[in-house]
């Protein structure tokens, strides 16, 4: 495996840790956030954190390993990337089966981004998961 890939994927972490915080405002959701309960809004708020930290985690840790990562030498690291694959292998199949089809179905840019999206998860599972493969 060659860790370009992995740094790559951790590129991708950042970008989505970044646009996850502002997803609020990207999303265009304000207006719809201020007539939910407040701990509707909280909740929301801190999973965004919780889901952007998780991420920078993912990165920095890729960053910071993506050498060995690619040789698949190191059980943990195998495990990492397995985990890592796990997480996003859950979020593609989630962007099929948990959002309904009526939020980008006939919608031009929204499809789009759906089928970016989908290219985007699938892609960096399929990284982590050659990562883990790695070696074994």
């Amino acid at each position: 495996m060659n860790a370009n890939w992995l740094y790559a994927a951790a590129g991708v972490h950042f970008a989505i840790a970044g646009l996850n915080l502002g997803l609020k405002r990207i999303m265009n959701w304000q207006d719809d956030l201020r007539r939910m309960p407040l701990i509707i809004r909280e909740v929301m708020q801190i999973h965004g954190w919780f889901i952007s930290i998780t991420l920078a985690i993912f990165g920095v840790l890729t960053i910071r390993f993506a050498p060995d990562m690619a040789l698949g030498s190191d059980i943990v690291l195998r495990w990492l990337a397995f985990s890592i694959a796990t997480f996003w292998g859950v979020r593609t199949v989630l962007q099929v089966v948990g959002y309904s089809s009526s939020h980008w179905r006939g919608k031009v840019r929204e499809t789009i981004l759906h089928i970016v999206l989908l290219i985007v998860f699938t892609t960096v599972t399929t990284v982590y998961l050659a990562a883990g493969l790695t070696g074994v």
